[in-house]
């Protein structure tokens, strides 16, 4: 998948948009820098400025930075992100293609991770198919059960695997009126493992996960943003142990 200028430019305007709006501009810099798993040194050389210069806008011992130094910071953020091989610039065309707002968000792991690693991050536990060899995932996706279940065509519900199945399905926001565990039951696309994010299985949604052999885990973290953190904390893990190590690439979607 080639990624377009006309993402990019979507993507520098959020980024910019989001920085000059907020109350706290120091920290918004902080998030998108940590979402591109970029440090600070790497930064600084690449806008060529002292890495102090960086530290004191995140933690706000500096003014709110100028339109020209956000274009700076923007600029460097896309060039390292492409210098890497456009991973995360890939990552987020493939949640601004989605025609619906079901997805919260989608990565996929730079080096497969083990479901334990998962669980630990996620505060998770298994509930179904404990006893299965299931030992890792190559990525993730976090959805909206209730926006899933309303707007998603079976075709769009495909683009919820990104470039494998072999991914953990991570369902918040779970109503009572059905489980997701039935979307997952009537698709020819089988995750790796399904999280349940706040919401305990019931014995039905237990059941289908055991018919169809695939783990179900709960999540326990309070909110869907400390999910998400955790899983792009994760992901930075992941991305920094990938250096020196010989990868498997992830298989691909199957039908």
């Amino acid at each position: 998948m080639s990624v377009s200028p006309s993402i990019r430019e979507v993507l520098a305007r959020r980024i910019a948009g989001e920085i000059i709006l907020s109350s706290k501009p120091g920290a918004t810099m902080r998030k998108w820098r940590e979402l591109f798993a970029v440090s600070q040194t790497t930064l600084s050389d690449k806008m060529t400025l002292s890495p102090s210069v960086i530290s004191d806008y995140e933690s706000g011992r500096r003014k709110s930075p100028g339109t020209k130094f956000v274009r700076r910071f923007v600029w460097a953020l896309l060039k390292i992100d492409e210098e890497r091989g456009s991973r995360f610039i890939r990552e987020f065309a493939k949640l601004t293609s989605s025609p619906s707002m079901a997805v919260v968000d989608l990565r996929e792991f730079p080096i497969p991770v083990r479901v334990e690693y998962l669980c630990k991050a996620i505060k998770g536990e298994i509930a179904a198919c404990s006893s299965l060899n299931v030992k890792e995932v190559y990525g993730y996706t976090v959805v909206d059960s209730k926006k899933t279940v309303e707007t998603l065509s079976g075709f769009e519900y495909s683009q919820l695997f990104g470039a494998t199945t072999e991914r953990a399905l991570i369902f918040t926001n779970i109503g009572n009126e059905n489980t997701p565990m039935m979307l997952v039951r009537m698709s020819s696309l089988k995750p790796r493992v399904v999280v349940f994010h706040g919401v305990k299985p019931d014995q039905y949604s237990i059941q289908l996960a055991e018919y169809d052999r695939i783990p179900l885990i709960y999540s326990a973290l309070p909110t869907v943003e400390q999910l998400v953190k955790s899983l792009r904390k994760l992901y930075r893990i992941a991305l920094h142990r990938k250096l020196g190590k010989a990868v498997r690439p992830p298989p691909k979607v199957s039908t």
